[in-house]
């Protein structure tokens, strides 16, 4: 299929690219992996052109901005990232756009980048590499706390989508993950992390107070709908804390939108869009992380979609979410 879409791809500044070693893996192939992420030009476009993707919206590297113990250089370096994604899509407009990095290390600097990045240079939301740290190494701040909703605040009056991504746990917050570092990071650890701060969010009441929210989550909905029947029939007799006037996963189903980033597989794909509907599907690759010809190859071939369905997921369904300038297919 050509004219994709595609919106989990990555670009690193020197200040972010170490944070990122340990997501590249111990294959030995760092200086490749450095080259790609680094690469906001020819290379990148001759992968999409490879791959029928016309478009990418980018964003910073994981952990990035969320891994930084000090909030003023948190605040610099967010917008120093920002700064080359805007360069890139200014570039390459017909190619590229952007997602806002955002030093969530004080949600009103947060706030204020991502309008910044709206208003002034065209960004078509947000995407945050999970929990933030601040001030100690083994500090974990999540989105659901009291103190950043003033920033949902603005992100509903901004009205633009909001993607979380994946980070790994803090070695100190692990220890089931003792003995087995492989579990930490994208085979396992990535999913469960990002899963659970996803319904963090579905049951702190966030989206009885910001109805128009979009929250974004890659790797085929991070395990959540396979679980969501059970999380609900187990709710019904346990409710604890629950802060939501509704069932979870209805929050769920109406407020998240599902990539296939990193995730190419056609029962997990079948699973997904059983729960969440064609409507809030998209495809997407995760480059560098994944090939971008191991992500086209797959949504190319797959037969669980066709026709104008297959067009939708992997190209319309972006246009109507990010409302970009593009002709539908």
């Amino acid at each position: 299929m050509k004219g994709k879409i595609a919106f989990e791809e990555h670009i690193a500044i020197a200040e972010t690219l170490d944070s990122t070693k340990a997501f590249a893996g111990d294959s030995g192939k760092f200086e490749e992996f450095k080259r790609q992420i680094m690469d906001v030009g020819s290379e990148r476009l001759e992968h999409m052109d490879k791959t029928g993707i016309e478009y990418a919206i980018q964003s910073l590297n994981a952990p990035g901005i969320q891994a930084i113990l000090d909030t003023s250089e948190a605040i610099e370096t967010a917008k120093k990232g920002n700064e080359k994604l805007a360069d890139a899509a200014a570039r390459h407009p017909d190619r590229f756009g952007a997602f806002a990095a955002l030093p969530m290390q004080d949600p009103d600097a947060a706030a204020a980048e991502l309008t910044r990045c709206v208003k002034e240079l065209g960004f078509k939301g947000a995407m945050v590499n999970g929990f933030t740290q601040k001030g100690v190494p083994d500090s974990a701040i999540y989105y659901d706390l009291p103190e950043y909703r003033d920033f949902w605040a603005t992100v509903s009056e901004l009205d633009v989508p909001f993607y979380l991504h994946p980070r790994m746990q803090i070695p100190s917050r692990a220890q089931n993950y003792d003995g087995h570092p492989w579990l930490m990071s994208a085979p396992w650890g990535f999913a469960v992390e990002t899963a659970t701060h996803s319904l963090r969010l579905c049951g702190s009441g966030l989206f009885d107070d910001f109805p128009n929210l979009r929250i974004v989550i890659g790797h085929l909905g991070e395990f959540i709908p396979h679980a969501l029947w059970r999380i609900d029939a187990r709710m019904r007799f346990s409710r604890r804390d629950y802060r939501g006037k509704r069932p979870l996963g209805e929050y769920f189903q109406e407020h998240f939108y599902i990539t296939t980033s990193g995730f190419f597989h056609d029962p997990a794909f079948r699973n997904t869009l059983d729960v969440m509907g064609k409507d809030r599907m998209f495809f997407s690759a995760d480059y560098p992380f994944e090939n971008m010809e191991d992500a086209a190859d797959w949504y190319d071939g797959t037969e669980i979609v066709s026709g104008q369905d297959q067009i939708n997921i992997g190209r319309n369904n972006a246009i109507k979410l990010f409302d970009l300038d593009l002709k539908p297919g």
